[in-house]
């Protein structure tokens, strides 16, 4: 699985702790290897990772 721009190295390390999941670097950028029922948990959490931290952002703009 491809990452997305904007992973954070903390959010990309708790991936890798919380699912059997493998960061590998490719020519074309990291990539998440594992079998795909852990690859859909750690896309769900990294997106709710990335969610929870622009929702975090834009309330601390709002101020």
């Amino acid at each position: 699985m491809k990452l997305p721009n904007g992973v954070g190295e903390q959010v990309l390390a708790h991936t890798v702790e919380k699912f059997e999941v493998q960061l590998k670097h490719t020519d074309y950028g990291p990539v998440l290897v594992g079998e795909a029922d852990e690859l859909e948990n750690a896309r769900d959490f990294i997106v709710e990772s990335i969610n929870k931290r622009l929702n975090e952002l834009s309330n601390n703009n709002e101020d």
